[in-house]
């Protein structure tokens, strides 16, 4: 018997800023094949730099994705931070309420159309979903605060059945420095691990 790990996201599905096999999937797959007993394979389909958008594009039309999510038990999602990133970056920390406001409507609504594409492709079959609440990468900014928490309270009712919100915001906050890569941006190899721990804890019904 062997469960299949299908990982998608953003550079934290990916790992960027910690060395390979320090990434919360890896961990995390290791954490689970302890809890349900048994092998349990992994497909990393992470990529540096996705929106939630083009999350939505891979999941909906890239063969090798919805193969892999058609045959996986356990799925993990990370996406949603550089939508957010990219609109404070571009209007130097300080963005409108109107265009936040739409920002955040439209990675709702994508990650929204990424779980309706999961659930129609395993139909029937048993599995689980987990997605990964954002941290707070501008801690200074009291703005990006309450946007991060908006999102984070959408993912914890994004999903159905089997399905659960890995937060890690506080355990993030005030822990940035020994948490975050060197670029402030991804988490380091303890980070990770924070990440992996959390995700762990929502357990692994209907597995265990």
């Amino acid at each position: 018997m062997v469960y299949r790990y299908a990982a998608i996201g953003d550079s934290l599905t990916v790992g960027t800023g910690a060395l390979l096999g320090t990434g919360f999937v890896p961990l995390y797959r290791r954490m689970a094949e302890i809890n349900v007993r048994t092998f349990v394979s992994m497909d990393n389909m992470g990529m540096n730099g996705l929106t939630s958008g083009e999350l939505l594009q891979m999941v909906s039309s890239h063969n090798r994705v919805r193969q892999s999510l058609r045959e996986a038990d356990i799925i993990t999602i990370s996406i949603g931070g550089n939508d957010l990133i990219r609109t404070f970056k571009a209007s130097n920390g300080v963005p409108g309420t109107s265009k936040m406001t739409q920002v955040l409507g439209d990675t709702r609504n994508h990650v929204s159309q990424i779980m309706k594409q999961i659930r129609q492709l395993k139909g029937n079959s048993v599995y689980m979903v987990r997605t990964i609440g954002l941290y707070n990468p501008f801690p200074q900014a009291a703005e990006a605060a309450y946007w991060v928490q908006q999102y984070n309270s959408f993912l914890n009712g994004a999903g159905s059945r089997y399905y659960a919100c890995a937060q890690v915001y506080d355990r993030f906050l005030g822990h940035e420095r020994e948490l975050l890569f060197w670029d402030r941006v991804h988490p380091n190899a303890r980070g990770y691990r924070v990440i992996a721990d959390q995700l762990n804890r929502t357990g692994y019904i209907p597995f265990s």
